[in-house]
């Protein structure tokens, strides 16, 4: 049996990856650049495991011993589902092994914002502290989170889980349904308006789909108050990126920060990187979900379906 790790580089040098040899011959690409790539690399395999690499009916049709796609995530938008089915090949994912991570860098973001940490680090490093009269600086005052209003977009399982924590600083914690079918007794849902203008923090974890594609456009940041926080931890493209950087230099909204963007890696003409006031901004390339444990977390459910399709039980099975 021969298998094949098509970007070894999405998942990190700090991971074992050679468990998978337990299952016969492996080929491990750290990025597969090409459709053409993809086509060679998986033509002779019957397992290939891929995070972002597409696998559409040419990958597939070229590729006569496949049985096997395992997407090393839990979206699979890169996967031909149907015509996958129409072949006879399974296609797994994974889910659940990045919730952890993704709501601390949830809080990660909202306190480097909200505190205005780099300013301070920056204030100390750059020798202005050493010069001061006083042992304390105000130059950027922040407000605690302890009885503000917490809304989230999205409240699947990380949303939830941001949630516990935000209750726990104090929050009290609305939310908006982009489905408009699950609802959650445990806290108060707002119509999409409402959430915008009555929360103080607002993040995103929600999935890009018709309900979610440019939710979050210039009128809609109008909405929010002045001092408020926007977090988008769910998909690019759920928020207009023109849009917000227009908001962010007028002021609209105290802060943003992002850890997904429409297009990844960044297009270097995104108006994101050419705003006034790059204070109010941060960006991160899409780490959310990459802490130590949860990478580790996500190759160990990547073995173990393999290990069931082998056995002929179903274990997180899309088709």
């Amino acid at each position: 049996m021969k298998l094949a790790i098509l970007d070894a580089a999405t998942l990190g040098d700090d991971v074992n990856l050679d468990i998978f040899r337990d299952f016969g011959y492996l080929e491990i690409y750290q990025i597969t650049n090409s459709k053409q790539e993809a086509v060679e690399r998986v033509k002779d395999k019957t397992i290939i495991i891929t995070n972002k690499v597409i696998i559409d009916k040419e990958v597939m049709d070229n590729a006569p011993y496949l049985k096997l796609i395992c997407v090393a995530a839990t979206g699979y938008n890169n996967v031909d589902i149907d015509y996958a089915k129409q072949k006879g090949i399974a296609v797994t994912n994974v889910s659940g092994y990045s919730t952890n991570s993704v709501v601390q860098h949830t809080f990660a973001m909202l306190f480097y914002l909200l505190e205005s940490l780099r300013y301070y680090d920056d204030y100390v490093k750059s020798g202005e502290y050493a010069k001061s009269p006083i042992f304390t600086h105000l130059g950027r005052p922040f407000w605690e989170i302890s009885g503000k209003v917490w809304g989230i977009i999205g409240l699947g399982t990380i949303g939830q889980k941001v949630a516990q924590v935000a209750e726990s600083f104090g929050c009290d914690v609305i939310y908006y349904s982009t489905s408009g079918k699950n609802f959650n007794p445990n806290y108060t849902h707002k119509g999409l308006d409402e959430l915008l203008s009555t929360s103080d923090i607002i993040s995103i974890h929600a999935p890009l789909n018709q309900n979610t594609k440019n939710l979050i456009t210039y009128e809609k940041l109008k909405l929010m108050k002045k001092s408020a926080i926007l977090l988008n931890l769910g998909r690019g493209g759920i928020v207009n990126e023109a849009d917000l950087a227009k908001a962010l230099d007028e002021g609209l909204i105290a802060a943003a920060g992002l850890d997904v963007l429409e297009k990844e890696p960044i297009d270097p003409n995104n108006p994101l990187l050419h705003i006034k006031n790059k204070d109010r901004l941060l960006i991160t390339p899409h780490i959310a979900w990459t802490s130590i444990e949860a990478r580790n977390k996500l190759v160990k459910e990547i073995y173990l379906n393999i290990e069931s399709f082998l056995r002929g039980k179903e274990r997180n099975r899309i088709c």
